[in-house]
């Protein structure tokens, strides 16, 4: 029997070798591989205890608790876990700060592609992106971008690491993306609900999301999952491979992982109604505004099935004594229906009798644009991974990583590219004869006219993210005047490339001249005699047909693109012992030192970016009728720009111990401060005060703690590549005359960190004796930034230096400007407020041997009610708004998540419920009734309806044990196949689940 064992284990480690050297040589390659969802350990159907709900794993525990917190120890248990909350890193310590723990097995139990999408149901994680965010835009280079929001105040609010270390940013906003990062060998997240700037400095203002990865992972173990919606589509494959061994008498540990993972994505419905693949739910539902403030009746109405009157699918009329013919794809002429009974006025002003301002209610809806919007973009995502520690003594280890990733994705944002407001010539050879003529008899020469341009095709937008991402370091443990204290040294450096290509996109002054068509010499031309000259091709905008070389003009095959290039260093030195022995127990310190250095620098395509910063040429040739400073894509008019930043920062922490007995039980006070020195803003001091007692009453404990937090401007806010935009009617308050102005908007330097005062205070109970497994919680927490880093127009610029009241904005223009052009720089600047406050609340139950049965029952609730969401813009005539229960937002009054398992050693059964509270459109809003309505303000303004109904998702899921080695397991998300509810603009996808009923199925092995 030992022989076959030891030929078994021999067997393992030659195949481990081979997977080894094959994953090793993939992460070293310049193109990156694979990255991937989701870690599932091959024993996920028989999971074993929890961690205590709203607790923070601490140092040098056994191993039942290291197997609690969802790691996994092997032959390694007395390997010490770091405390996410706190730098201080000895036995016994517990963090002041609440952290919920998701551990591998409830990772592996929701089976997800991908991990953020796990993490992302936790109630206190709120707004955050994913693929399913941003499907709309065009210009903003977040789409596909996975990041976390705590406490709905924004990605770049929530730091999030991997092993406690900082992650090259995926964008200029400085946040990573998740997606990048090596999924499968997470053993656990933790999830610190608290400022934490002071323990790991800048951005750490919402809170901490930290992935914690196997280092000494021993075996092979892999993932091959599907999936697919009820619909059809976003079909999912997913494969993951990871392993890892020890060599050397165990001193050299070398674990690797590589993952691969293909979303299809939900692309755009036709023109319309519908959405893809007969999803119902889609209703065009709009926030109309009448207009008029003080007549007994609401200002705003919000109706379904609203039909502007501005544009048709394929042309539309829109004032004239021709208003209301519209036409088909043949260009043929007909009457278009307005809905609500509407008729055309007929006159200059464009309006239609019976319909509301700019919108009528039915009719012809087959010139909608929405429908056409990404529901969720598609996503490639290639990940390798690879890391090697050399253990030179006891308790010391050198260590090297390689995390080279790629991440690709597409949306589609909207239908067509849509034009209300154009002048046609009646002369114009394409105008059918039939309205040539009416246009003589009306006595007119030209209309107004609108169309969704269906004949030109849709928008695609594609990302291309690569991660190269390299540590070295040294951690371990060394004795010091005969205490022990443990070190943490590294080197980190990071580089993020993205790449943004637009396809099939107009330029527009090609689009306005190629429209304008006259016929010479019997040849139908453009008008524009340099134009003509430069290449333009006249372009039929009545019907469906246009020429291909009319649409090669308008919409050249080399569209807009982005390149943009981060890097990222950071050297840092952590150390914590306990130095001397006091009343209550030893005193532990932590202290240490940072510096970090981060740079970006973007190129775009001169048809955007400009002829002066990008220079013409090859698939870029300079036009007379282009615009030479930039602007001239419809959408995706990016821009080029650089920056760079350093900062030094030293941090000290200490954890006191205050008293220690059976009748009082046990307490500690835990303090820190961090001293950060920016490159562009200076010096400024992150603290917190907190402590934890542990009352005489078995399991109770009561926490607290208050911090200083701040985050410093990042790139994109200190250093924006400018976008320039002409104001021809700009009012001057000091001449009081209106002005020829030029927009900028621009980065600003001097912007200064955000400071924010964080307070969370809570009781938890933890395994009473009197009902072991019992864990509860509940954390109070309030956060109010202030000095919030945001832009404001360039009317409030100018407003604000006039009357005085932000006199920093008066270098920001020049609106008598003798040397050149009339500018305002449109920037940031540190006017804002945000205020919040609510409470968490965790609890979890471990049932053995349930009714008798063989096996465990785990029940855990999460639930996080937002009492207040307050945002003040600081300029003047504006009122603080609360966003609390706004469901087009991200923070809903009530918002929790339920889990039930139960498993044995054959199979395992996993249910799940996803519910929010019921919310409304904003609390701006007086609801009332026509003839009950008081006069409307912009402050308050009138509404009929006020509410957005709240949403309820089921899960469920379940494992057999095929073999020992070998699981399979299957998963159905939103059984009851939940609609969205309407809303104003689309859905809220941050909120809502937009997909429907998702089915997923796979194994999962571990030798």
């Amino acid at each position: 029997m030992a022989s076959v064992s030891t030929a078994a284990a021999d067997g393992r480690r030659t195949l481990l070798r081979t997977a080894s050297a094959w994953a090793i040589g993939l992460a070293a390659c310049t193109a990156p591989l694979t990255a991937l969802a989701q870690l599932p350990p091959a024993d996920a159907s028989a999971p074993g205890p929890i961690p205590p709900v709203g607790t923070t794993p601490t140092q040098a525990q056994p191993a039942e608790t290291l197997q609690q917190a969802g790691t996994t120890p092997d032959d390694d248990s007395q390997r010490e876990i770091v405390v996410t909350g706190s730098r201080i890193a000895v036995s016994g310590f517990n963090a002041p700060t609440p952290t919920t723990v998701v551990g591998a097995e409830d990772i592996a139990a929701n089976a997800q592609p991908n991990i953020f999408t796990t993490i992302a149901q936790l109630p206190s994680l709120q707004g955050s992106s994913g693929t399913q965010v941003n499907t709309f835009s065009t210009s903003s280079g977040q789409q596909g971008l996975s990041s976390f929001s705590l406490r709905g105040v924004g990605a770049i609010r929530t730091l999030t690491l991997l092993d406690g270390q900082r992650v090259v940013g995926a964008n200029v906003t400085g946040v990573p993306d998740i997606s990048l990062f090596p999924q499968l060998l997470v053993t656990r997240v933790d999830v610190v609900n608290g400022g934490a700037s002071a323990s790991y400095g800048s951005d750490a203002v919402g809170g901490v999301v930290n992935f914690i990865t196997d280092s000494r992972f021993k075996g092979i173990k892999g993932n091959v999952q599907g999936g697919i919606t009820t619909y059809g589509d976003d079909a999912q494959v997913l494969v993951q491979l990871a392993a890892g061994d020890s060599f050397l008498d165990d001193k050299l540990h070398v674990v690797v992982s590589t993952e691969y993972d293909n979303e299809a994505g939900i692309g755009g419905g036709e023109f319309g109604i519908g959405l893809a693949n007969g999803r119902d739910w889609f209703k065009q539902t709009t926030l109309i505004n009448r207009g008029v403030l003080n007549d007994g009746s609401p200002q705003y109405l919000l109706r379904d099935y609203a039909q502007s009157i501005t544009f048709a699918k394929y042309g539309l009329i829109t004032n004239g004594p021709l208003q209301g013919t519209a036409f088909d794809q043949n260009g043929v002429p007909f009457q278009f229906q307005y809905g609500s009974n509407g008729v055309p006025t007929r006159n200059g002003t464009g309006a239609v009798t019976g319909c509301y301002p700019g919108f009528c209610l039915g009719g012809d809806l087959s010139g909608n644009v929405d429908a056409g919007r990404s529901l969720k973009s598609s996503i490639e995502r290639i990940n390798s991974y690879g890391r090697i520690g050399y253990e030179f003594m006891p308790d010391g280890e050198i260590y090297g990583t390689v995390n080279i990733g790629q991440v690709k994705t597409s949306n589609q944002p909207v239908n067509g590219q849509n034009r209300p407001g154009l002048t046609i010539q009646c002369s114009n050879p394409f105008v059918p004869q039939s309205i040539q003529t009416a246009c003589t008899n009306a006595g007119i020469t030209s209309f107004q006219y609108g169309t969704s341009n269906a004949a030109l095709g849709n928008t695609k937008v594609h990302t291309d993210r690569r991660q190269y991402r390299f540590v070295a370091g040294a951690k371990g443990r060394l004795p010091v005047a005969g205490t022990d204290w443990t070190y943490d040294i590294y080197y980190q450096h990071g580089t993020n490339y993205t790449d943004i290509d637009v396809d099939n996109i107009l330029l527009s002054n090609r689009f306005n001249q190629a429209i304008d068509a006259v016929t010479v010499n019997g040849v139908v031309v453009c008008r524009n005699t340099t134009a003509r000259a430069a290449g333009c091709q006249p372009l039929n905008i009545f019907g469906g047909n246009p020429s291909e070389a009319a649409l090669r003009y308008i919409m050249p095959e080399a569209g807009p693109f982005q390149r943009t290039r981060q890097t990222q260093d950071v050297v840092s030195l952590n150390f914590s012992g306990s130095p001397v022995d006091l009343w209550a127990g030893p005193l532990a310190i932590a202290f240490g030192g940072e510096f970090r250095h981060e740079y970006y620098r973007v190129r775009a395509d001169p048809y955007g970016a400009g002829f002066a910063a990008s220079p013409a040429g090859g698939d870029y040739p300079a036009d007379p009728v282009l615009l030479t400073g930039g602007n001239n894509w419809y959408a995706g008019n990016y821009k080029n720009g650089q920056g760079a930043y350093s900062v030094k920062e030293a941090f000290f922490e200490a954890n006191l111990p205050i008293w220690d007995s059976e009748a009082i039980g046990r307490a500690n006070i835990n303090g820190a401060a961090r001293v950060t020195d920016y490159s562009t803003s200076g010096t400024v001091w992150a603290w917190k005060v907190g402590g934890t007692w542990d009352l005489p009453i078995e399991g109770f404990r009561v926490r607290g703690v208050t911090s200083r937090d701040v985050r410093a401007p990042n790139l994109s806010e200190l250093f924006a590549a400018p976008v320039t935009t002409t104001l021809p009617n700009f009012f001057d308050p000091f001449r009081n005359t209106n002005v020829l102005a030029i927009q900028n908007s621009i980065g600003n330097t001097a912007l200064r960190p955000e400071i924010a005062r964080n307070t969370t205070a809570g009781i938890a109970l933890a395994n009473p004796a009197w009902l072991p497994g019992l864990n509860i919680s509940f954390d109070y927490y309030s956060l109010k930034i202030k000095s919030v880093i945001s832009s404001i127009a360039a009317a409030d610029i100018v407003q604000l230096c006039f009357q005085n009241v932000l006199p920093e904005t008066c270098s920001a223009f020049n609106l008598n400007n003798s040397a050149g052009p009339n500018f305002i720089n449109v920037q940031a600047f540190n006017l804002a407020e945000i205020d919040t406050r609510g409470f968490d609340i965790e609890a979890s139950y471990r049932w053995q041997r349930p009714l008798g049965l063989p096996g465990t029952l785990t029940l855990r609730a999460l639930a996080t009610h937002v009492i207040k969401y307050v945002t003040d813009t600081g300029l003047p005539g504006t009122l603080p708004n609360d966003t609390a229960g706004v469901n087009l937002g991200a923070t809903p009054d009530w918002k929790w998540l339920a889990i039930q398992t139960y498993a044995n050693d054959q199979f395992s059964l996993f249910v799940q419920e996803r519910w929010f509270s019921d919310g409304n459109l904003g609390n701006q809003y007086v609801v009332c009734q026509p003839g009950t309505c008081p006069a409307s303000t912009s402050q308050r303004p009138t509404i009929d309806r006020n509410f957005l109904p709240g949403a309820f998702y089921l899960d469920l899921g379940g494992t057999v044990n095929l073999t020992d080695q070998i699981t399979a397991y299957a998963k159905v998300d939103n059984v009851f196949d939940r609609d969205p509810a309407k809303s104003t603009i689309f859905n809220n996808p941050a909120l809502y689940d937009q997909i429907g009923r998702v089915y997923r199925a796979g194994v999962r092995f571990k030798f």
